[in-house]
């Protein structure tokens, strides 16, 4: 499967958000002074053991998410052409149909 290029670029953003936005919402967890992460001796508490799994599920999900989409950038990148169609088909259009004309032929 190929990526266009809007496609890959959005990936790999959609990556590197989610590696910004989990971490920082980690240290807020860690740091929380409000007893709901922390209970009056210092042990975690449930909010705090979900909240971490659904950080580091999230935080994982966006990395694989950002590779994909940098593996879809660089592979445009070695292509040369930029991507070739833009996003909209055209050029593998008009490459199917010089396909079926010459097999025509």
């Amino acid at each position: 499967m190929k990526l266009s290029r809007p496609v890959s670029w959005f990936l790999l953003a959609f990556g590197v958000w989610s590696w910004f936005i989990w971490i920082t919402f980690v240290k807020n967890l860690w740091k929380d002074g409000s007893g709901l992460a922390f209970d009056d001796a210092g042990d975690p508490t449930a909010y705090f053991w979900v909240h971490l799994l659904l950080a580091i599920t999230s935080f994982l999900l966006g990395t694989v998410v950002g590779v994909i989409g940098l593996r879809g950038v660089r592979a445009l990148r070695r292509e040369g052409r930029g991507g070739g169609d833009g996003g909209d088909g055209r050029d593998a259009r008009a490459e199917a149909d010089r396909d079926n004309r010459d097999n025509r032929d």
